[in-house]
């Protein structure tokens, strides 16, 4: 590499580093307050479902319609997030869903559970693309993956957290029940960061008076980079990247992926109370360990995928992993074999979350970013819907949780096929010129 060139990617890298440490946190605790008021009822439900009375299958059809606000509000919330930018509408989106998420201690029978899930999806549609959105106007390609991944990780910290934390407020007494006090105490964090992302995220670039002149022009001319290098192979139009059939590929692949990623997500209590027989407390500190190692695996292979700038292999590969681990889990019978299992199984699923949406965003440039990361999340939201309410059903009737865990499973192969055919070609998210992990 000639002086001049590694003397560039030195300052681009030190460019980079200083975005992370100012924006990253503030994202990812914003993405771990959103992730953990959208599954903290699957705690709740340890004690929720005996106080009313409701069924696996009210459950799990609850746990997933709020996929469905989140599917029919998903596209005109992004749109949105064009004309008023992403900060605004971030704010907006976190206060709604904060407010919401507080009302669901007010869930008095399946009517009331059901509404309040699908308003929580209303509210929270457009969140994770407009993240994205504005993620991708910050990090060139080249480190894109590794920043997702960082974020990304807020979700299974969310459920490491979640469980000793839920514990924790499934044990207060007084006026309320405990999985009461835990939807209104999670929820009001929400609504206080939604006025914090308003008054400190700047819009763009241009507004990070903490970069100097130089360093915005270097981050400029990289993003510029980026997109002349994706030009003519990534959609660049709204409304045509909602009828690409690339962006539709990965949209069903992320539908097949989010059948396994959210069935684990919203069920593992329960799975861990069934295998283990312990009580709500203590299953919801076991529950915590799968994502553990399911944060580090986000970590590590996000990582590794920028440095070798190699995506297809890597998402098949995690996506294969944690198939035979979910399958495993559901062959055995030894219930500490089979949270390992699936503790294997979390850590395949989670590592390819980060290199799934890095190499989407690298297929779309402009406000086909916004368009296209709408379509493919509302998409993959209806596998959120489906993985929860089918696991449901099949417990209900079985009474075992097996004949679901091996259909996830299935979904999870086909989502590794469907990656493996349509991440062909050149990688648009995979540059020459790196940064540092």
């Amino acid at each position: 590499m000639c002086p001049s060139r590694r003397k560039g990617t030195a300052v681009l890298s030190t460019v980079i580093a200083k975005i992370s440490a100012r924006l990253l946190p503030l994202l990812f605790l914003l993405y771990f307050v959103n992730f953990l008021d959208r599954v903290n009822v699957g705690y709740a439900a340890l004690q929720m479902n005996a106080d009313l009375g409701f069924t696996p299958d009210v459950y799990g059809l609850a746990a997933g319609i709020f996929f469905l606000g989140y599917f029919f509000f998903e596209i005109p919330s992004n749109w949105m997030s064009t004309r008023v930018g992403a900060r605004i509408w971030l704010a907006r989106i976190t206060i709604s869903w904060g407010i919401v998420a507080c009302l669901m201690a007010f869930v008095r029978n399946p009517v009331t559970f059901f509404a309040l899930r699908f308003l929580l999806g209303v509210a929270e549609a457009g969140f994770v693309p407009a993240l994205l959105l504005y993620v991708s106007t910050w990090f060139p390609l080249a480190s894109r993956a590794n920043a997702v991944a960082k974020l990304w990780t807020s979700t299974a910290l969310a459920l490491v957290l979640g469980g000793p934390l839920s514990a924790l407020l499934l044990s207060i007494g007084g006026p309320l029940h405990g999985w009461q006090w835990m939807f209104v105490l999670e929820g009001i964090p929400s609504v206080l960061l939604g006025f914090v992302v308003l008054g400190s995220l700047p819009d763009d670039v241009r507004g990070a008076q903490w970069l100097t002149a130089g360093e915005r022009a270097t981050l400029g001319a990289a993003l510029a980079q980026d997109d002349a290098d994706t030009k003519g192979a990534a959609v660049a139009d709204f409304r045509e990247a909602l009828l690409r059939p690339i962006v539709w590929g990965y949209a069903i692949t992320y539908f097949c992926l989010g059948i396994g990623f959210f069935g684990i997500t919203f069920w593992l209590p329960q799975i861990v109370k069934q295998l283990s027989g312990l009580n709500a407390v203590q299953t919801s500190l076991l529950s915590a360990v799968p994502f553990v190692f399911a944060a580090a695996a986000m970590l590590y292979v996000g990582a590794r995928s920028d440095r070798s700038r190699e995506r297809r292999g890597v998402f098949v590969t995690g996506c294969l992993i944690g198939a035979a681990g979910v399958f495993g889990s559901a062959m055995t019978g030894n219930p500490w074999a089979s949270l390992t299992l699936l503790t294997i199984g979390a850590m395949g699923i989670w590592s390819v979350v980060a290199i799934f949406w890095s190499s989407a965003s690298g297929r779309l440039t402009g406000t086909g970013t916004a368009g296209g990361l709408a379509l493919i999340n509302s998409i993959g939201g209806l596998g959120g819907f489906t993985g929860p309410y089918m696991i449901g059903l099949v417990r209900g009737a079985t009474h075992s949780f097996a004949p679901a865990l091996v259909a996830i499973a299935f979904a999870l192969v086909v989502c590794s096929a469907l990656a493996a055919a349509m991440m062909r070609g050149p990688d648009t998210a995979a540059r020459a010129v790196t940064t540092p992990a």
